[in-house]
């Protein structure tokens, strides 16, 4: 049961690795993945295929964690933003407005506890302010890769197990060479650096998951 009465029941949109909604399968919460793509974590039965958006404002959820699409909103993205220096490139700049009016579907959705997440973006988008930066070296992974969380009814995610030494998880990401840290030289497919990490997932499932019921 969640605060409110009813049973709890979770959406993670636009998931289809699993990794959120196994998380909280494996504490008897009801979770439901949600992409346009078929799952690749295993489960088709806690799969649904179809528009995340629709399903969000379906009435049928009392906690969303939302992975929306980031590829033309993030930071990481700027050297195709802006070309030439200086000079907005207006086709990326369209496809971010259009991102970002998903992201806000996903925000302002008709659910009491909401969190989305999604890398830093650009200042041109013009995202609200988050509410929280987490990092996967505060959950027990030995990398960095910077994510904000924009909260609705829920607190702060708190870290779980703290790693000193690590190193950036994308290729592109080189703040930790000024620290001394290695590099990630594996080569990492934009499915596979979108997933979410098994130990941020478990935080979230137990800290969120406990709070809500």
């Amino acid at each position: 049961m969640c605060k409110h009465g009813k049973e709890m029941k979770v959406l993670v949109a636009c998931e289809e690795s699993q990794v959120v909604t196994k998380a909280f399968r494996k504490l008897g919460i009801e979770a439901f993945s949600c992409d346009i793509q078929e799952c690749s974590g295993g489960h088709p039965e806690w799969h649904i295929k179809g528009c995340a958006v629709e399903e969000a404002y379906s009435g049928k959820y009392e906690l969303m964690i939302a992975h929306p699409p980031c590829t033309f909103m993030s930071k990481a993205g700027a050297r195709w933003m802006y070309p030439v220096a200086g000079i907005v490139s207006r086709d990326r700049y369209f496809k971010a407005i259009e991102a970002k009016d998903l992201f806000l579907k996903f925000l302002d959705a008709p659910i009491k506890y909401i969190a989305v997440e999604n890398p830093v973006p650009l200042k041109i988008v013009g995202l609200p302010i988050h509410s929280q930066v987490i990092q996967p070296y505060e959950y027990g992974h030995e990398f960095s890769k910077k994510t904000l969380l924009w909260l609705k009814g829920l607190p702060k995610l708190a870290s779980t197990e703290i790693i000193s030494e690590y190193k950036p998880y994308l290729p592109s990401n080189t703040g930790g060479k000024k620290r001394g840290q290695k590099y990630q030289f594996k080569s990492i497919s934009q499915k596979e650096s979108s997933k979410t990490f098994i130990g941020i997932a478990e935080a979230m499932a137990g800290q969120w998951g406990k709070y809500v019921k």
